[in-house]
């Protein structure tokens, strides 16, 4: 499978990146400053997701079939900041974690309209979605609940077409932007949360990732899968 990953410098991304680079699929990553091996894009940038998708499809040769929208940001702001500092976190938390991945996705529909159909678009969304998050991250859960509704609304449009549209949830999850928190006071309230007794890794969230991109039957379309230790059941 030819795939597209974004935000595939650290994390989650990263993991799923090597993942599936390792199993055997020709992989295309993505980062805001990009490197020798993945294309830079701002997508803060109205044009970056359209940018990052021509030059994503001259990679693979002109045919992706799976896109991994995992790019975002969490970016606290406090409920008390002025009406500018709040405006501003929440047109950039929207813009990066809801706007770039729906233009990603439209573009990727397209695509595999344009060929006669069949394609995955598997969203990473989040446990807030669901669950809510701390007073500093009103617009975080709010755009994840979006990822959610879209994702659903992909499933159901185009399910005919053979195009699967998937998301995955995590709660917390250990990286090396978390691990310093996690061997502190915060690390031990945030598992006393979870009935697993330890956080999902990257690996295990990847893994999700990887099964849902190549693995999943089209009839689970539309699923969202949780991947929080028990934190979070709906």
């Amino acid at each position: 499978m030819n795939t597209l990953i974004t935000g595939a410098s650290r994390g989650i991304g990263a993991a799923a990146y090597a993942l599936l680079k390792k199993t055997g699929h020709a992989v295309v990553g993505h980062s805001t400053k990009g490197s020798d091996a993945l294309i830079a894009g701002d997508l803060t940038d109205p044009a970056a997701p359209r940018n990052l998708w021509d030059t994503a499809l001259d990679e693979l040769d002109g045919r992706i079939d799976v896109l991994v929208n995992n790019a975002g940001i969490y970016e606290g702001v406090a409920d008390n900041a002025t009406d500018d500092e709040w405006h501003a976190a929440w047109h950039r938390t929207l813009t990066i974690n809801v706007q770039a991945p729906a233009d990603l996705s439209r573009l990727a529909v397209s695509h595999f309209l344009d060929r006669g159909g069949e394609g995955r678009i598997i969203n990473v969304a989040s446990r807030a979605a669901f669950r809510g998050d701390s007073p500093q991250h009103w617009h975080y859960a709010a755009s994840k609940a979006a990822i959610v509704g879209m994702t659903k609304t992909v499933a159901r449009a185009y399910a005919s077409d053979g195009i699967l549209c998937f998301a995955v949830a995590p709660g917390f999850t250990v990286s090396e932007m978390t691990a310093e928190y996690l061997q502190g006071r915060g690390g031990a309230q945030i598992v006393a949360d979870i009935p697993l007794g330890r956080v999902a890794s990257t690996g295990e969230v990847a893994e999700v990732i990887r099964w849902l991109s190549i693995d999943a039957p089209p009839s689970a379309t539309g699923t969202i899968i949780d991947v929080n230790g028990a934190s979070y059941v709906r």
